[in-house]
Protein backbone atom coordinates (compact mmCIF):
# COMPACT_ATOMS: atom_id res chain seq x y z
CA UNK A 1 0.00 0.00 0.00
CA UNK A 2 1.15 3.57 -0.41
CA UNK A 3 1.18 6.75 1.54
CA UNK A 4 -1.55 8.85 0.92
CA UNK A 5 -0.86 12.80 1.09
CA UNK A 6 -2.74 15.97 0.79
CA UNK A 7 -3.21 19.30 2.22
CA UNK A 8 -5.12 21.47 4.56
CA UNK A 9 -4.78 24.50 6.64
CA UNK A 10 -4.81 25.02 10.49
CA UNK A 11 -5.85 28.63 11.60
CA UNK A 12 -4.60 30.54 14.04
CA UNK A 13 -6.06 33.94 14.55
CA UNK A 14 -6.37 35.33 11.48
CA UNK A 15 -3.36 33.26 9.93
CA UNK A 16 -3.67 30.56 7.67
CA UNK A 17 -0.93 27.65 8.24
CA UNK A 18 -0.20 24.51 5.70
CA UNK A 19 -0.75 21.44 7.08
CA UNK A 20 0.39 18.28 5.21
CA UNK A 21 -2.23 15.55 5.77
CA UNK A 22 -0.62 11.82 5.97
CA UNK A 23 -2.80 8.62 5.99
CA UNK A 24 -1.23 5.21 5.74
CA UNK A 25 -2.70 1.63 5.65
CA UNK A 26 -0.92 -1.00 7.69
CA UNK A 27 -1.70 -4.55 7.77
CA UNK A 28 -3.66 -5.36 11.34
CA UNK A 29 -6.71 -5.02 13.22
CA UNK A 30 -9.07 -2.43 11.48
CA UNK A 31 -8.84 0.74 13.04
CA UNK A 32 -8.95 4.98 12.60
CA UNK A 33 -6.44 6.80 14.32
CA UNK A 34 -5.47 10.31 13.86
CA UNK A 35 -2.39 12.15 15.35
CA UNK A 36 -0.66 15.33 15.62
CA UNK A 37 -2.23 17.50 18.28
CA UNK A 38 -6.20 17.07 17.32
CA UNK A 39 -8.80 18.71 19.44
CA UNK A 40 -11.97 17.06 19.99
CA UNK A 41 -13.85 17.74 16.70
CA UNK A 42 -11.17 16.68 14.68
CA UNK A 43 -10.40 13.63 17.24
CA UNK A 44 -14.20 12.66 15.89
CA UNK A 45 -13.59 13.15 12.51
CA UNK A 46 -13.17 9.20 12.63
CA UNK A 47 -16.34 8.28 13.05
CA UNK A 48 -17.38 11.05 10.04
CA UNK A 49 -14.99 10.72 7.93
CA UNK A 50 -15.75 6.71 8.14
CA UNK A 51 -19.34 7.14 7.19
CA UNK A 52 -18.88 9.36 4.26
CA UNK A 53 -16.24 7.24 2.70
CA UNK A 54 -19.02 4.12 2.52
CA UNK A 55 -21.95 6.33 1.81
CA UNK A 56 -19.89 8.13 -0.83
CA UNK A 57 -19.35 4.82 -2.94
CA UNK A 58 -15.79 4.02 -2.03
CA UNK A 59 -14.45 0.68 -0.06
CA UNK A 60 -12.86 1.84 3.14
CA UNK A 61 -9.49 0.35 3.87
CA UNK A 62 -10.27 -2.80 5.93
CA UNK A 63 -6.90 -2.09 8.21
CA UNK A 64 -5.44 0.37 10.50
CA UNK A 65 -5.22 3.43 8.84
CA UNK A 66 -3.29 6.23 10.76
CA UNK A 67 -3.77 9.91 9.77
CA UNK A 68 -0.66 11.97 10.94
CA UNK A 69 -1.32 16.03 10.71
CA UNK A 70 2.11 17.60 10.20
CA UNK A 71 3.79 19.56 11.84
CA UNK A 72 2.83 17.71 15.13
CA UNK A 73 3.66 20.55 17.58
CA UNK A 74 1.04 23.08 16.18
CA UNK A 75 -2.54 22.62 17.36
CA UNK A 76 -5.51 21.64 14.91
CA UNK A 77 -9.35 22.79 15.98
CA UNK A 78 -12.59 22.44 13.99
CA UNK A 79 -14.23 20.01 11.49
CA UNK A 80 -12.39 21.75 8.76
CA UNK A 81 -9.96 18.71 7.99
CA UNK A 82 -12.09 16.08 7.54
CA UNK A 83 -11.92 16.53 3.45
CA UNK A 84 -8.25 16.72 3.24
CA UNK A 85 -8.21 13.27 5.63
CA UNK A 86 -10.94 11.32 3.50
CA UNK A 87 -9.01 11.75 0.15
CA UNK A 88 -5.96 11.18 1.71
CA UNK A 89 -7.29 7.81 2.99
CA UNK A 90 -8.75 6.96 0.09
CA UNK A 91 -5.05 8.17 -1.60
CA UNK A 92 -3.70 5.35 0.29
CA UNK A 93 -5.54 2.57 -0.59
CA UNK A 94 -5.29 3.01 -4.00
CA UNK A 95 -2.25 2.33 -6.42
CA UNK A 96 -2.52 5.20 -8.75
CA UNK A 97 -2.92 7.73 -6.71
CA UNK A 98 -3.30 11.15 -9.00
CA UNK A 99 -0.47 13.97 -8.48
CA UNK A 100 -3.09 16.71 -7.98
CA UNK A 101 -3.86 15.16 -4.74
CA UNK A 102 -1.07 15.69 -2.93
CA UNK A 103 -0.90 19.47 -4.22
CA UNK A 104 -4.16 20.31 -3.79
CA UNK A 105 -5.28 22.39 -0.64
CA UNK A 106 -9.20 20.39 0.76
CA UNK A 107 -11.22 22.33 2.97
CA UNK A 108 -14.45 21.10 4.15
CA UNK A 109 -16.62 19.33 7.07
CA UNK A 110 -18.27 16.08 6.12
CA UNK A 111 -21.71 14.77 6.82
CA UNK A 112 -22.31 11.23 7.37
CA UNK A 113 -23.81 10.72 3.72
CA UNK A 114 -20.61 12.51 2.36
CA UNK A 115 -21.68 16.00 1.75
CA UNK A 116 -19.92 18.90 2.53
CA UNK A 117 -20.98 21.51 4.95
CA UNK A 118 -19.96 25.12 4.96
CA UNK A 119 -16.96 25.74 7.36
CA UNK A 120 -16.34 28.93 9.23
CA UNK A 121 -12.82 30.45 8.39
CA UNK A 122 -12.56 29.28 4.29
CA UNK A 123 -11.71 32.85 3.32
CA UNK A 124 -8.50 33.18 5.55
CA UNK A 125 -8.00 29.45 5.06
CA UNK A 126 -7.79 30.14 1.39
CA UNK A 127 -5.45 33.14 2.18
CA UNK A 128 -3.11 30.93 4.30
CA UNK A 129 -2.95 28.18 1.13
CA UNK A 130 -2.31 30.95 -1.44
CA UNK A 131 0.33 32.23 0.61
CA UNK A 132 2.60 28.64 1.07
CA UNK A 133 2.51 28.10 -2.68
CA UNK A 134 -0.94 26.11 -3.48
CA UNK A 135 -2.76 26.48 -6.78
CA UNK A 136 -5.75 24.35 -6.21
CA UNK A 137 -7.85 24.48 -3.36
CA UNK A 138 -11.02 22.28 -2.87
CA UNK A 139 -14.15 23.84 -0.69
CA UNK A 140 -17.56 23.46 0.15
CA UNK A 141 -19.89 24.53 -2.39
CA UNK A 142 -21.80 26.64 -0.01
CA UNK A 143 -17.86 28.59 0.75
CA UNK A 144 -17.73 29.02 -3.34
CA UNK A 145 -18.51 33.08 -3.14
CA UNK A 146 -16.11 33.69 -0.67
CA UNK A 147 -13.12 31.23 -1.73
CA UNK A 148 -12.99 32.71 -4.63
CA UNK A 149 -12.38 35.86 -3.62
CA UNK A 150 -8.66 35.14 -3.60
CA UNK A 151 -7.49 35.87 -6.73
CA UNK A 152 -4.53 33.39 -8.48
CA UNK A 153 -5.79 30.20 -7.60
CA UNK A 154 -8.03 27.71 -8.62
CA UNK A 155 -10.69 27.19 -6.44
CA UNK A 156 -12.94 24.13 -6.71
CA UNK A 157 -16.33 24.25 -5.16
CA UNK A 158 -17.87 20.63 -4.35
CA UNK A 159 -20.85 19.19 -3.38
CA UNK A 160 -19.69 16.20 -1.76
CA UNK A 161 -16.24 14.18 -1.02
CA UNK A 162 -17.54 12.31 -4.59
CA UNK A 163 -17.44 15.16 -6.07
CA UNK A 164 -14.00 16.31 -4.96
CA UNK A 165 -12.93 12.46 -5.99
CA UNK A 166 -14.31 12.60 -9.17
CA UNK A 167 -12.33 16.37 -9.75
CA UNK A 168 -8.98 13.90 -8.85
CA UNK A 169 -10.08 11.51 -11.52
CA UNK A 170 -11.45 8.22 -9.14
CA UNK A 171 -14.81 8.20 -10.18
CA UNK A 172 -17.90 7.20 -8.19
CA UNK A 173 -21.30 5.45 -8.61
CA UNK A 174 -23.13 7.43 -6.20
CA UNK A 175 -25.10 9.97 -8.05
CA UNK A 176 -24.83 13.97 -7.74
CA UNK A 177 -26.14 15.25 -4.34
CA UNK A 178 -28.49 19.00 -3.71
CA UNK A 179 -25.70 20.95 -2.13
CA UNK A 180 -25.76 22.02 1.31
CA UNK A 181 -26.06 25.76 1.79
CA UNK A 182 -25.24 28.51 4.34
CA UNK A 183 -28.27 30.08 6.53
CA UNK A 184 -28.32 33.36 4.81
CA UNK A 185 -28.47 36.33 7.12
CA UNK A 186 -29.16 39.62 6.52
CA UNK A 187 -26.44 42.33 7.50
CA UNK A 188 -27.48 44.97 10.03
CA UNK A 189 -25.97 47.48 8.52
CA UNK A 190 -26.97 51.15 8.19
CA UNK A 191 -26.39 52.32 5.16
CA UNK A 192 -29.96 53.51 4.65
CA UNK A 193 -30.46 55.62 7.73
CA UNK A 194 -29.73 59.65 6.80
CA UNK A 195 -28.51 61.83 9.03
CA UNK A 196 -31.13 64.91 7.57
CA UNK A 197 -33.38 62.60 10.11
CA UNK A 198 -31.94 64.13 13.07
CA UNK A 199 -33.47 67.39 14.17
CA UNK A 200 -32.13 69.76 16.32
CA UNK A 201 -28.74 68.69 17.41
CA UNK A 202 -26.74 70.42 14.52
CA UNK A 203 -23.59 70.86 17.03
CA UNK A 204 -23.92 67.21 17.20
CA UNK A 205 -23.84 66.56 13.55
CA UNK A 206 -20.72 68.77 13.40
CA UNK A 207 -18.98 67.05 16.14
CA UNK A 208 -19.58 63.91 14.39
CA UNK A 209 -18.25 65.15 11.01
CA UNK A 210 -15.00 66.09 12.70
CA UNK A 211 -15.02 62.29 14.48
CA UNK A 212 -15.22 60.48 11.19
CA UNK A 213 -12.70 62.66 9.55
CA UNK A 214 -10.38 61.71 11.79
CA UNK A 215 -10.86 58.44 13.06
CA UNK A 216 -11.26 59.72 16.74
CA UNK A 217 -13.72 58.07 19.47
CA UNK A 218 -16.93 59.46 20.58
CA UNK A 219 -18.78 59.69 24.05
CA UNK A 220 -21.84 61.16 24.58
CA UNK A 221 -24.36 62.29 27.11
CA UNK A 222 -27.72 62.85 27.08
CA UNK A 223 -31.40 62.27 28.23
CA UNK A 224 -33.46 59.49 26.70
CA UNK A 225 -34.29 60.28 23.22
CA UNK A 226 -32.00 63.22 22.67
CA UNK A 227 -30.44 61.43 19.36
CA UNK A 228 -27.20 59.64 21.02
CA UNK A 229 -28.35 56.22 19.01
CA UNK A 230 -29.08 57.88 15.97
CA UNK A 231 -25.99 59.71 15.65
CA UNK A 232 -24.61 56.28 16.30
CA UNK A 233 -25.95 54.31 13.87
CA UNK A 234 -25.24 57.29 11.23
CA UNK A 235 -21.84 57.19 11.59
CA UNK A 236 -20.96 54.36 9.90
CA UNK A 237 -22.75 56.16 7.25
CA UNK A 238 -20.23 58.70 6.28
CA UNK A 239 -17.05 57.43 6.87
CA UNK A 240 -15.24 56.93 3.69
CA UNK A 241 -14.83 52.98 1.90
CA UNK A 242 -12.51 50.70 2.86
CA UNK A 243 -9.65 49.87 0.89
CA UNK A 244 -9.29 46.58 -0.71
CA UNK A 245 -6.71 44.94 2.10
CA UNK A 246 -9.53 46.82 4.31
CA UNK A 247 -11.94 45.11 2.77
CA UNK A 248 -10.57 41.53 2.84
CA UNK A 249 -9.58 41.83 6.17
CA UNK A 250 -12.77 42.53 7.36
CA UNK A 251 -14.54 39.57 5.18
CA UNK A 252 -12.11 37.31 6.65
CA UNK A 253 -13.28 37.97 10.39
CA UNK A 254 -16.74 37.50 9.07
CA UNK A 255 -15.96 34.16 7.59
CA UNK A 256 -14.21 33.11 10.66
CA UNK A 257 -17.43 34.32 12.98
CA UNK A 258 -19.53 32.31 10.76
CA UNK A 259 -18.92 30.02 8.00
CA UNK A 260 -20.49 31.46 4.54
CA UNK A 261 -20.93 35.07 5.64
CA UNK A 262 -18.18 36.47 3.21
CA UNK A 263 -20.03 35.97 -0.09
CA UNK A 264 -18.26 39.16 -1.34
CA UNK A 265 -16.06 42.15 -0.52
CA UNK A 266 -18.11 44.93 0.84
CA UNK A 267 -16.39 48.25 0.93
CA UNK A 268 -18.37 49.91 3.48
CA UNK A 269 -17.31 49.91 7.28
CA UNK A 270 -18.66 47.34 9.50
CA UNK A 271 -20.80 48.00 12.13
CA UNK A 272 -21.58 46.49 16.02
CA UNK A 273 -23.51 47.25 18.47
CA UNK A 274 -23.22 44.30 21.63
CA UNK A 275 -26.12 44.43 24.26
CA UNK A 276 -24.74 45.93 26.97
CA UNK A 277 -24.97 42.11 29.11
CA UNK A 278 -22.31 41.41 26.87
CA UNK A 279 -19.46 39.59 28.58
CA UNK A 280 -15.71 40.45 28.42
CA UNK A 281 -15.04 37.35 25.96
CA UNK A 282 -18.01 38.03 23.76
CA UNK A 283 -16.28 41.51 23.07
CA UNK A 284 -12.26 40.55 23.22
CA UNK A 285 -12.95 36.99 21.53
CA UNK A 286 -11.96 34.11 22.41
CA UNK A 287 -12.53 30.18 22.99
CA UNK A 288 -10.92 26.83 24.71
CA UNK A 289 -9.74 25.51 21.33
CA UNK A 290 -10.68 27.59 17.74
CA UNK A 291 -10.20 31.08 18.86
CA UNK A 292 -12.56 32.86 16.72
CA UNK A 293 -12.90 37.04 17.31
CA UNK A 294 -15.05 39.34 19.20
CA UNK A 295 -16.66 42.19 18.66
CA UNK A 296 -13.77 44.31 18.75
CA UNK A 297 -11.96 42.48 16.13
CA UNK A 298 -15.48 42.00 14.00
CA UNK A 299 -15.41 46.46 14.47
CA UNK A 300 -11.91 46.69 12.69
CA UNK A 301 -12.11 49.50 10.53
CA UNK A 302 -15.77 50.54 11.62
CA UNK A 303 -17.68 51.59 14.41
CA UNK A 304 -17.75 49.58 18.40
CA UNK A 305 -21.14 51.17 19.59
CA UNK A 306 -21.43 50.37 23.22
CA UNK A 307 -25.21 51.87 23.89
CA UNK A 308 -25.88 52.10 28.03
CA UNK A 309 -22.35 51.99 28.48
CA UNK A 310 -22.45 52.16 31.93
CA UNK A 311 -24.47 49.15 32.12
CA UNK A 312 -21.87 47.12 30.74
CA UNK A 313 -19.81 44.78 33.10
CA UNK A 314 -16.90 46.28 34.66
CA UNK A 315 -14.43 43.64 33.16
CA UNK A 316 -15.93 44.50 30.08
CA UNK A 317 -15.37 47.86 29.66
CA UNK A 318 -11.60 47.60 31.12
CA UNK A 319 -10.80 45.02 28.27
CA UNK A 320 -11.32 47.91 25.62
CA UNK A 321 -8.86 49.71 27.02
CA UNK A 322 -5.44 47.99 25.51
CA UNK A 323 -7.43 47.54 22.13
CA UNK A 324 -8.09 51.06 21.73
CA UNK A 325 -3.96 52.29 22.41
CA UNK A 326 -2.71 49.30 20.48
CA UNK A 327 -5.02 48.33 17.75
CA UNK A 328 -4.88 45.19 17.95
CA UNK A 329 -5.43 42.16 20.02
CA UNK A 330 -3.82 39.57 21.26
CA UNK A 331 -5.66 36.40 23.11
CA UNK A 332 -3.30 34.13 24.82
CA UNK A 333 -3.87 30.26 25.61
CA UNK A 334 -2.10 27.54 27.24
CA UNK A 335 -1.35 25.99 23.83
CA UNK A 336 -1.65 29.05 21.15
CA UNK A 337 -2.29 32.66 20.71
CA UNK A 338 -3.90 34.53 18.67
CA UNK A 339 -3.93 37.60 17.11
CA UNK A 340 -6.63 40.12 15.79
CA UNK A 341 -7.36 43.63 14.66
CA UNK A 342 -8.98 46.38 16.61
CA UNK A 343 -8.88 49.19 14.52
CA UNK A 344 -12.61 50.46 15.38
CA UNK A 345 -14.13 53.53 16.06
CA UNK A 346 -15.86 53.37 19.98
CA UNK A 347 -19.18 55.03 20.43
CA UNK A 348 -20.36 55.12 24.00
CA UNK A 349 -23.65 56.85 24.83
CA UNK A 350 -24.95 57.29 28.50
CA UNK A 351 -28.08 58.96 30.14
CA UNK A 352 -27.28 61.74 32.55
CA UNK A 353 -28.33 59.61 35.72
CA UNK A 354 -29.62 55.97 36.09
CA UNK A 355 -33.44 57.70 36.03
CA UNK A 356 -32.10 59.41 32.56
CA UNK A 357 -33.43 63.30 33.69
CA UNK A 358 -31.12 65.01 35.59
CA UNK A 359 -30.14 68.38 34.08
CA UNK A 360 -33.91 68.79 32.53
CA UNK A 361 -35.54 72.24 33.90
CA UNK A 362 -37.99 70.45 35.59
CA UNK A 363 -35.58 68.78 37.79
CA UNK A 364 -37.85 65.40 38.16
CA UNK A 365 -34.35 63.38 38.63
CA UNK A 366 -34.77 61.17 42.32
CA UNK A 367 -31.11 60.18 42.02
CA UNK A 368 -28.55 61.65 44.62
CA UNK A 369 -25.02 63.06 43.90
CA UNK A 370 -23.68 59.43 45.34
CA UNK A 371 -25.96 57.22 43.38
CA UNK A 372 -24.66 59.46 40.14
CA UNK A 373 -21.31 59.00 40.66
CA UNK A 374 -21.44 55.93 41.06
CA UNK A 375 -23.26 54.88 37.91
CA UNK A 376 -20.78 57.17 35.91
CA UNK A 377 -18.04 55.45 38.29
CA UNK A 378 -18.25 52.17 35.88
CA UNK A 379 -16.59 54.46 32.88
CA UNK A 380 -12.92 54.75 34.46
CA UNK A 381 -10.72 57.39 34.03
CA UNK A 382 -8.38 55.41 32.16
CA UNK A 383 -11.20 54.07 29.76
CA UNK A 384 -12.66 57.48 28.85
CA UNK A 385 -8.88 59.30 28.81
CA UNK A 386 -8.73 57.52 25.52
CA UNK A 387 -11.95 58.75 23.96
CA UNK A 388 -11.33 62.23 21.83
CA UNK A 389 -14.64 63.57 22.09
CA UNK A 390 -17.23 63.89 24.85
CA UNK A 391 -20.20 65.38 23.77
CA UNK A 392 -23.43 66.17 25.76
CA UNK A 393 -27.06 66.36 23.92
CA UNK A 394 -29.54 68.39 25.38
CA UNK A 395 -33.37 67.09 24.65
CA UNK A 396 -35.20 69.16 21.44
CA UNK A 397 -37.78 71.45 22.63
CA UNK A 398 -40.25 73.26 20.75
CA UNK A 399 -37.91 75.96 19.71
CA UNK A 400 -35.54 73.93 18.73
CA UNK A 401 -37.70 71.89 16.53
CA UNK A 402 -39.32 74.61 15.07
CA UNK A 403 -36.06 75.90 13.90
CA UNK A 404 -35.19 73.18 12.51
CA UNK A 405 -37.78 72.71 10.40
CA UNK A 406 -35.14 72.61 7.18
CA UNK A 407 -33.68 69.36 7.18
CA UNK A 408 -30.22 68.96 8.76
CA UNK A 409 -27.18 67.68 6.48
CA UNK A 410 -27.61 64.76 4.47
CA UNK A 411 -25.37 61.91 5.00
CA UNK A 412 -24.24 62.13 1.48
CA UNK A 413 -23.58 65.96 2.17
CA UNK A 414 -21.37 64.93 5.27
CA UNK A 415 -18.83 62.50 3.59
CA UNK A 416 -18.24 64.60 0.98
CA UNK A 417 -16.82 66.78 3.68
CA UNK A 418 -15.30 64.08 5.41
CA UNK A 419 -13.58 62.23 2.34
CA UNK A 420 -11.84 65.80 1.32
CA UNK A 421 -10.69 66.12 5.04
CA UNK A 422 -9.31 62.22 5.27
CA UNK A 423 -7.85 62.65 1.49
CA UNK A 424 -6.12 66.46 2.90
CA UNK A 425 -4.73 64.11 6.28
CA UNK A 426 -3.63 61.42 3.59
CA UNK A 427 -1.65 63.85 1.66
CA UNK A 428 0.16 65.16 4.86
CA UNK A 429 0.35 61.62 6.28
CA UNK A 430 1.41 59.17 3.36
CA UNK A 431 5.03 59.99 3.32
CA UNK A 432 5.36 58.64 7.42
CA UNK A 433 3.04 56.01 6.37
CA UNK A 434 -0.44 56.79 8.37
CA UNK A 435 -3.58 58.12 6.54
CA UNK A 436 -5.78 59.48 9.15
CA UNK A 437 -4.92 61.58 11.97
CA UNK A 438 -5.76 59.46 15.21
CA UNK A 439 -2.79 57.27 14.56
CA UNK A 440 -0.84 59.85 14.17
CA UNK A 441 1.92 59.48 17.30
CA UNK A 442 2.08 62.53 19.73
CA UNK A 443 6.39 62.54 19.24
CA UNK A 444 5.49 63.48 15.48
CA UNK A 445 3.07 66.30 16.15
CA UNK A 446 5.16 67.71 18.57
CA UNK A 447 8.18 67.37 16.22
CA UNK A 448 9.83 70.33 14.99
CA UNK A 449 8.42 69.74 11.91
CA UNK A 450 4.27 69.89 13.02
CA UNK A 451 4.22 71.73 16.21
CA UNK A 452 2.13 74.09 16.67
CA UNK A 453 2.95 77.81 17.26
CA UNK A 454 3.06 78.71 21.00
CA UNK A 455 0.22 81.17 20.58
CA UNK A 456 -1.86 78.26 18.85
CA UNK A 457 -1.07 75.84 21.33
CA UNK A 458 -1.03 78.07 24.49
CA UNK A 459 -4.63 76.84 25.90
CA UNK A 460 -3.40 72.77 25.71
CA UNK A 461 0.12 73.70 27.12
CA UNK A 462 -1.49 76.27 30.27
CA UNK A 463 -4.60 72.87 30.67
CA UNK A 464 -1.16 70.44 30.87
CA UNK A 465 0.69 72.29 33.44
CA UNK A 466 -2.53 72.58 35.50
CA UNK A 467 -3.06 68.95 35.18
CA UNK A 468 -6.20 69.23 33.30
CA UNK A 469 -5.47 66.79 30.71
CA UNK A 470 -2.80 64.14 30.40
CA UNK A 471 -0.25 63.47 28.36
CA UNK A 472 -2.09 61.19 26.24
CA UNK A 473 -4.99 63.82 26.35
CA UNK A 474 -2.89 66.52 25.15
CA UNK A 475 -1.50 64.25 22.20
CA UNK A 476 -4.97 63.59 21.49
CA UNK A 477 -6.47 67.27 21.15
CA UNK A 478 -3.92 67.84 19.29
CA UNK A 479 -5.15 65.05 16.33
CA UNK A 480 -8.60 66.40 17.08
CA UNK A 481 -7.01 70.14 15.90
CA UNK A 482 -5.68 68.48 13.22
CA UNK A 483 -9.02 66.98 12.04
CA UNK A 484 -11.38 70.28 12.90
CA UNK A 485 -8.71 72.07 10.61
CA UNK A 486 -9.13 69.60 7.58
CA UNK A 487 -12.77 69.63 7.52
CA UNK A 488 -13.00 73.36 7.57
CA UNK A 489 -10.33 73.91 4.68
CA UNK A 490 -7.23 74.78 6.82
CA UNK A 491 -3.63 74.54 6.07
CA UNK A 492 -2.83 74.48 9.72
CA UNK A 493 -5.30 74.32 13.16
CA UNK A 494 -5.74 77.76 13.83
CA UNK A 495 -6.25 78.94 17.98
CA UNK A 496 -9.98 78.33 17.01
CA UNK A 497 -9.52 74.97 16.01
CA UNK A 498 -7.39 74.17 19.00
CA UNK A 499 -9.83 75.64 21.25
CA UNK A 500 -12.84 74.10 20.07
CA UNK A 501 -11.10 70.57 20.68
CA UNK A 502 -10.03 71.19 23.68
CA UNK A 503 -13.59 72.19 24.38
CA UNK A 504 -14.72 68.95 22.52
CA UNK A 505 -12.52 66.79 24.98
CA UNK A 506 -13.97 68.23 27.95
CA UNK A 507 -17.56 68.04 27.29
CA UNK A 508 -18.08 71.58 27.52
CA UNK A 509 -19.80 71.34 23.45
CA UNK A 510 -23.03 71.26 23.68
Amino acid sequence: MTIGRTRAVALVGLAGLCVDVEADVAAGLPKFLVVGLPDRALGEATDRVRSAIVNSGFAMPSQRVTINLSPASLPKTGSGFDLAIAVAALSAGHAQVPESVASTVHIGELALDGRLRPTAGVLPAVLGARRAGATAVIVPWANRAEAELVPDLTVVAAASLAEAMQWHGLASDVDQVTPLLSVATQSAHDDELDLADVIGQDHAIEALTYVAAGGHHLAMVGSPGAGKTMLANRLVGVLPDLTHDEALEVACLRSLASAGEATQLSTRPPFEAPHHTSSATSLVGGGTTFIRPGAIARASYGVLFLDEAPEFHHNALEALRQPLESGNIVIQRATMSANFPARFQLVLAANPCPCGKYGQRENSCTCTPNLRRRYFGRLSGPLMDRVDVHLTLRPVNVARLRDAELPSQSTAQVRLRVDAARGAARARWSDHGFSKNAVVPGAMLRSKRWRLPSAVSRQLDFALERNQLSMRGYDRTLRLAWSIADVNGAVTPSIDHVGLAFMMRKGAVE
